[in-house]
């Protein structure tokens, strides 16, 4: 079997160049990761959505870079072939270019991830060139930024009017021309990233941004119908996870209720030549009842 070939930011542009898309997924542990390695993803993102699908937060504000360092960890374990993406939680970026670079770092040191993501366009240019300057592979997200979810007026569509439109292709131009590698857009019309897509020269990437962007991110909780809170408008389930597995651990309480589970083949016996000494061990303990007692 060929091991898998790791994407690079040149393998990845050239996949663009060629109109090959990119499959990206986020994963935040390692039986996840490796099975979307061994699928063939292209790209992993270890993103703050683990705070509802892992945690169960109401949104990605209280996670915490620790958590996200943890997590990365085990992503790269377990897909050591596979490009993945760090995903910078709230306040690890906002306050300075200083911190951005030091908690960017992490990733990079504790977790060996390949790039990180941030949220934001023109307001974030400063960090996005301390990053790079750095020598730190970026990725940029606009559109829909969950962690400012509630300057938008919660988590609703981007770009969907002709003056939002121009402000969204206006940070996708200024996140290119400041040097970031990648680009994400997340729950923008079609058209508006279609546009953004032709004209730059990196990959572009959607989450809800309709079908001619470079690539599709989905999570994977979403994916696989395991997260059961809400579903997304852009997602399409694959498999329903939650109902198989409920089911199963609804049959697995009756069993144990019916004394069905375990049966003898779940249960490990005495080797054959010990067998016939056990009856002499219990009456040695039976005998030693009444000592034991006092």
């Amino acid at each position: 079997m060929t091991e898998k070939r790791k994407h690079s930011i040149h393998t990845l542009r050239e996949m663009k160049a060629s109109g090959e898309k990119i499959a990206w997924l986020t994963s935040y542990d390692y039986p996840t990761a490796s099975f979307a390695e061994a699928a063939g993803m292209d790209m992993i993102l270890v993103g703050d959505s683990l705070g509802m699908c892992v945690y169960g937060y109401e949104g990605t504000v209280p996670v915490t870079m620790d958590q996200c360092i943890v997590h990365s960890e085990a992503v790269r374990r377990a897909a050591p072939n596979t490009f993945v993406v760090g995903d910078m939680p709230f306040m690890s970026y906002q306050a300075s270019d200083e911190d951005a670079v030091r908690n960017a770092g992490r990733f990079l040191k504790e977790a060996g991830v390949d790039a990180v993501k941030l949220e934001g366009g023109k307001r974030v240019l400063s960090r996005i060139r301390a990053l790079l300057d750095a020598g730190i592979v970026v990725c940029g997200h606009i559109g829909l930024t969950p962690q400012s979810s509630g300057q938008l007026g919660g988590h609703k569509a981007q770009g969907r009017t002709i003056d939002s439109a121009r402000l969204l292709i206006e940070d996708a131009l200024a996140i290119e021309e400041v040097g970031a590698q990648l680009l994400l857009l997340e729950a923008v019309p079609p058209e508006v990233a279609g546009f953004i897509t032709t004209r730059l020269g990196i990959p572009v990437l959607s989450i809800g941004a309709g079908p001619l962007c470079d690539g599709q991110l989905l999570i994977v909780s979403d994916l696989i119908g395991q997260f059961q809170a809400f579903t997304p408008k852009f997602v399409k389930k694959y498999c329903d996870v939650a109902t198989a597995v409920t089911q199963a651990m609804t049959q697995y309480v009756a069993d144990v209720k019916a004394g069905a589970f375990p049966a003898d083949e779940h249960c490990y016996h005495m080797l054959k030549e010990e067998a016939p000494r056990f009856p002499e061990l219990l009456k040695e303990f039976e005998s030693d009842r009444p000592r034991r007692n006092r």
